[in-house]
């Protein structure tokens, strides 16, 4: 086992990092890990959950490596994204069991071609990875709003922007997310907005 970074700081892991250095990912994997899954753990009360959205934090940074700049600590940005990846998945299966819902009261009504249109979960699926590839600010922006609910004053008032940087934020996620949907674009908006 490599100990050669046990004794850096995270501030000397971040460059290494940036450069690919394995090591240091090893490093800080290792350092966070179980910090991480005890959070993700409290919020969502399933070890498997837990789990994968230590590894979806870890994946990300590692994919986002070379781009990675760091307004506050490692250590807070690792527990932001844990506390996103959680709300996320919450947000998720909230809206699921509200469509489930929605099926239910209506299905007496479904024709044929209702009933044939996407299923939520294929949807998910093929929005999931277009909403995570969003800018990053982006993407927590877009999350805030479609995903939790919150209006455009509290996301500014929460991270500190005006509402027109919100706006313009939600337009460009908007816009990324109709264009890598476009062929399910009547579908996509009907649930962004059936849902808020």
């Amino acid at each position: 086992m490599n100990t050669l970074y046990k004794t850096y700081q995270d501030e000397q892991l971040l460059p290494l990092l940036r450069d690919s250095n394995e090591g240091a990912f090893t490093e800080i994997y290792q350092r966070y890990w179980d910090k991480l899954l005890v959070t993700a753990m409290h919020r969502l009360g399933n070890m498997d959950e837990a789990r994968e959205v230590v590894q979806d934090v870890f994946f990300n940074l590692w994919k986002r490596r070379d781009t990675l700049r760091l307004d506050y600590s490692l250590n807070t940005y690792l527990a932001v994204a844990v506390k996103y990846e959680v709300l996320n998945r919450l947000a998720v299966k909230h809206r699921q069991q509200r469509y489930r819902l929605h099926l239910a009261r209506n299905w007496e009504e479904a024709t044929p071609d209702t009933e044939n249109l996407l299923s939520f979960n294929e949807l998910q699926k093929q929005l999931a990875p277009l909403v995570k590839a969003l800018p990053e600010k982006c993407r927590i922006i877009f999350q805030m709003s479609r995903e939790k609910g919150y209006p455009r004053k509290k996301i500014a008032s929460e991270l500190g922007i005006a509402e027109k940087t919100v706006e313009a934020h939600l337009s460009t996620a908007l816009r990324k997310l109709r264009s890598g949907l476009s062929h399910l674009l009547t579908l996509l908006l009907t649930l962004i907005f059936l849902f808020r």
